[in-house]
């Protein structure tokens, strides 16, 4: 009879092992998407309102090009501080999209680019400077600002710039460290706002490989991944909590004893 129940606790045990093995790997099931007769279109990010952006215009003729480059100039005690040897350069002017999408550009003066990819971004300006040059500029579109942000069950929980605008979920994940072993691999919450401030809270199931065919495999500026703490975690952080409170009582009720009986003596 012992041995029948060894045995059915021994099976019991593994079966859990391999119930909890499925919820840690990645993208399962991989033939969900090798077999995915359909296009998957490349993602270019859209600019949004308070992205920053970098805008040079650059012609054969660089007096032309010169009032279309505003430059600032940099602090020079900033720069002082950094290094004894440096000198004040000029730098880049940059523009800040307001809530409408749109940015004022010297001479021109308000161009909308709100909801509008980089190239698309380009050929709008370069379509309103025809009129001030006599070739056709090149116009070179740059987010300054692109930053996501990784929290929860991650080993480097943080925010990071992304300087080729463009990352997925697991690239998001690989900067943060990856997840711990705590992590809910199959719950993991991207906080999105969009252009118009509506903010939404999407679930994703990093064990399917469909992933990589969704909407939401690219993040966009300002993403935020959270990675809840599976039950083991939660429940070994309320351990420690609680015992530390009975230390704590414990300690206080063994001093007002040793207290009270040398009092009595």
């Amino acid at each position: 009879m012992k041995k029948y129940l060894f045995i059915a606790l021994l099976a019991a045990g593994l079966m859990s092992s391999c119930t909890s093995y499925k919820n840690v790997p990645y993208l399962q099931d991989i033939e969900t998407v090798n077999n995915y007769g359909k296009e998957i279109p490349l993602y270019d990010a859209k600019i949004m309102p308070k992205d920053l952006l970098s805008i040079t215009v650059n012609t054969t003729d660089p007096q032309a090009a010169a009032p279309f480059n505003l430059t600032m100039q940099t602090n020079l005690n900033v720069a002082l501080a950094q290094n004894a040897y440096t000198t004040a350069q000029p730098t880049l002017q940059q523009y800040l999209v307001n809530n409408k999408g749109e940015i004022d550009f010297p001479v021109i003066g308000r161009i909308k680019v709100g909801g509008l990819t980089k190239n698309q971004a380009e050929d709008l300006i370069r379509e309103k400077l025809q009129p001030y040059l006599k070739e056709a500029p090149i116009v070179t579109v740059r987010m300054s600002n692109y930053k996501i942000s990784v929290l929860g069950e991650v080993a480097r929980p943080g925010s990071f710039t992304v300087s080729n605008e463009k990352v997925n979920v697991l690239e998001a994940l690989a900067m943060a460290g990856d997840m711990t072993v705590y992590g809910v691999r199959t719950n993991v919450k991207l906080i999105r706002e969009d252009a118009d401030g509506k903010r939404e809270i999407i679930p994703l199931d990093l064990t399917k490989s469909d992933l990589v065919l969704s909407p939401y495999f690219y993040l966009k500026q300002n993403d935020i991944l959270y990675v809840t703490p599976n039950e083991t975690k939660a429940k070994s952080s309320d351990i420690g909590t609680t015992t530390t409170t009975w230390i704590s009582a414990t300690s206080i009720l063994i001093s007002l004893a040793s207290l009270i009986v040398n009092i009595l003596r």
